[in-house]
């Protein structure tokens, strides 16, 4: 699948690529990034190869990021109206001013109008909400969004790290209100974060939000640089290990599972991670991010594997999640207990125990 087979963004008209490029690396303004040149070269193979979809942040980099997309997009002006540009707004980069961040109307606009400006462009194709800020209604988060798509100044809205409850509530109100709806929502999601599979996923699928996953690595985890031999011995280097700590020993047996099925097909087990999110259920953009280059074009050859089933079962279970409840009964007890044992879209169901023991006599 190369960059330019796009997929439907939600229940929207937007077209975007299968992989996103993140720009969260852009800058080296926290001691680990991409260079601005770094940055320019990895935009330039990600357009150049097909691909239509950025992402970052107001907070990335503290600004940084956004600054040096926008500066990329000043010499190359002919690509933005074909770029789809997403930013996203809740975080404070102005210490000790209590509006500075945040979901509330007077933040929103100022946030907004921030990123215009560092982004050098006149619209924000896609803003995202970054966090659930629990001090603002959510009505009028949403009636600011609005607003903004009605000014230009916005075109779509998306959802960041909201949990499902709230983002369900939101989607509920900004349908019945004929406001702007959200089309996605961005999760983290990896065969060592599963835990969206519970709430967030299935929320998104019935809500019309397209599933963007973040960190579909895990901070490099399953990039195939870490290993229980060389756990703790300091020999991986990465600056984000100070940031971010290392696998726990639980991780390891997924990361083993990984990189055998990586030596299996002969690929680099970060192909075999970003495969796997990739053809998940719900998932419509991956976010992939490097600092380098090569890193990057690495990360890209996952479009062009597709795991079989063996290797999908395999890496499913040893990575199986322990969900939130009811999730478990959703999924194995209530089937049995609808269709008895019968074939519904697709999917077989098991008869009951309690049906098959003591049968209808009444």
């Amino acid at each position: 699948m190369p960059l330019d087979s796009y997929v439907t963004l939600g229940r929207s008209g937007l077209r975007v690529s299968p992989f996103c490029l993140g720009a969260m690396t852009f800058g080296e303004d926290h001691g680990w990034g991409a260079t601005e040149a770094e940055s320019g070269a990895m935009m330039n193979e990600y357009l150049d190869r097909g691909g239509n979809f950025i992402d970052t942040a107001n907070m990335y980099t503290n600004g940084h990021s956004e600054k040096i997309i926008g500066d990329f997009f000043a010499k190359k002006s002919t690509r933005r109206d074909r770029t789809v540009i997403g930013t996203k707004f809740f975080c404070n980069l102005h210490e000790g001013d209590p509006n500075g961040g945040g979901a509330g109307r007077k933040a929103m606009v100022d946030q907004c109008e921030d990123s215009l400006r560092r982004l050098r462009t006149d619209y924000i194709d896609v803003y995202w909400l970054h966090n659930w800020d629990r001090t603002v209604p959510v009505e009028e988060t949403l009636r600011c969004l609005d607003d903004l798509v009605t000014a230009g100044k916005i075109r779509y809205i998306g959802f960041s790290d909201i949990p499902a409850w709230k983002a369900a509530e939101a989607q509920t109100i900004a349908r019945f209100r004929g406001w702007s709806p959200v089309v996605a929502m961005q999760l983290e999601y990896s065969l060592l974060e599963r835990t969206a599979e519970g709430e967030l996923i299935p929320m998104a699928r019935e809500c019309g939000m397209g599933v963007m996953p973040w960190s579909p690595l895990r901070s490099g985890f399953l990039s195939g640089k870490y290993s229980r031999e060389n756990a703790g011995s300091g020999s991986v280097d990465t600056r984000r290990t100070g940031l971010v700590g290392g696998p726990r020993e639980a991780d390891y047996d997924v990361i083993e599972a990984v990189n055998a099925v990586a030596a299996d097909l002969g690929v680099p087990p970060a192909t075999v991670a970003l495969a796997w999110v990739r053809g998940r259920p719900g998932v419509t953009s991956t976010i992939i991010g490097a600092r380098r280059l090569q890193q990057f074009r690495e990360n890209l050859a996952a479009l062009d594997v597709t795991l079989g089933q063996e290797h999908m079962d395999a890496l499913d279970e040893v990575s199986k999640p322990a969900l939130d409840f009811p999730a478990d009964i959703n999924r194995d007890l209530a089937p049995m207990l609808a269709f008895a044992g019968a074939t519904v879209d697709g999917v077989p169901s098991e008869v009951s125990p309690m049906l098959a023991s003591s049968p209808v006599r009444y």
